[in-house]
């Protein structure tokens, strides 16, 4: 039978249209469906068009100023009147000068020397020292390339300098962790993390819908067991399969990439597995919340791409705009790229990562809170 001759019969377009009117009725029931219809194209125009700068501002930067002259004091003016450059930290000390920029308080250390307007004003073209942490190259590269031409436009609208085509004085900067700006430094160690996040909570954000769907979580809850029994022998058995992923990527990271593993191998393995238990749990907070696979899956998915967007994997995070730094430090993706970044890149210990790894333990336990509470309900 043939196309025309199926739309010609009598009640065809009747059929059809009793067929519109139940699905859209059926969409409109599916609340979570129906707001990642709505909920989504508006979550990626905000994200996109607030949130996401590839040319970062207001980077946190630290300035050791070892001597009180008028030109130290301008030079920190216009550090500070500019874009490009927030002033957090004053220091004081070499030690600290070091110390702050190793545990990722800051992206940029400068450093005024004693007597370098005296220096300056006998044309010695006294040396100006910029740190960078270069971890992640797109963040520190532009603000690099404007802080010679910041501080020459500085001292000569303070009438401290002629206007010369060429500086008076040198900026040498030194790129720390990554000085030759390879991308792959970056990315590899924040591929750890978004691999773990996606796989992770899609394994458990399906535990207990399937249950649900495949009629056998009748017999698992006839047995003597738990809600929290329960979401631990679930959560169990991905972390070793999370450890083993982890693993994966980091051995071919440094294998094929050359990625260094400067720290301790062991407190990776360790806050590795802090990561995945908090993304397990994550997930099945999720599947307690869903009502079938369908929802578990968009629940995953419109997680996920905040953490994609404002954890600093993509973009520079020291740049996006105070309240989504707000949103991005709760998301766990966040604090274990600054944990795998730091371990792998620049030698940190326990003592320089303590308040990313108690973020994670405190979303851990939120999140297993809820996922317990909400699966007690499913009980009931």
């Amino acid at each position: 039978m043939s196309w025309f001759s199926r739309i010609g019969k009598p009640g065809f377009f009747r059929r059809v249209k009793a067929m519109l009117v139940k699905e859209f009725l059926q969409l409109l029931r599916d609340r979570v469906s129906f707001a990642m219809i709505v909920v989504m194209p508006l979550l990626q125009l905000l994200l996109f068009g607030y949130a996401i700068n590839t040319t970062p501002r207001n980077l946190p930067t630290a300035v050791l100023l070892q001597e009180t002259s008028d030109v130290g004091r301008s030079i920190l003016a216009a550090l500070e009147r500019t874009q490009y450059f927030k002033i957090t930290h004053r220091l004081t000390s070499v030690e600290e000068f070091d110390r702050v920029l190793a545990s990722g308080k800051v992206l940029f250390a400068i450093e005024i020397p004693a007597g370098f307007e005296r220096a300056l004003r006998r044309g010695d073209k006294p040396v100006l020292l910029v740190a960078a942490d270069a971890t992640d190259p797109v963040a520190s590269g532009t603000a690099l390339g404007s802080l010679s031409r910041i501080v020459q436009f500085a001292l000569v609208n303070e009438r401290m300098l002629p206007d010369q085509s060429e500086p008076l004085f040198e900026i040498r900067s030194h790129p720390r962790y990554n000085p030759a700006a390879v991308s792959a430094l970056n990315i590899v160690p924040g591929l750890v993390g978004i691999i773990l996040t996606m796989t992770m909570l899609v394994f458990t954000a399906l535990s207990v819908t399937r249950e649900l769907e495949r009629g056998t979580m009748e017999s698992l809850l006839s047995m003597p067991i738990t809600p929290l029994e329960i979401m631990i022998g679930k959560i169990c058995p991905y972390i070793i399969v999370g450890f083993i992923q982890a693993s994966l990527i980091i051995g071919f990271g440094v294998l094929l990439f050359g990625v260094p593993i400067l720290g301790s191998l062991l407190l990776l393995a360790a806050l590795s597995t802090l990561f995945i238990a908090v993304n397990l749990a994550i997930g099945y907070t999720f599947s307690t919340v869903s009502q079938n696979q369908l929802q578990a899956i968009q629940m995953t998915f419109m997680f996920f791409l905040p953490n994609i967007l404002l954890s600093g994997f993509m973009f520079p995070f020291a740049g996006m705009p105070v309240w989504a730094q707000w949103i991005g430090e709760a998301l766990p993706l966040t604090h274990y790229l600054r944990i795998v970044r730091s371990i792998m890149l620049k030698g940190a210990d326990f003592s320089d990562l303590q308040y990313d790894v108690a973020a994670l333990f405190v979303l851990m336990l939120v999140a297993m809170t809820i996922a317990v509470t909400r699966f007690r309900r499913t009980l009931d």
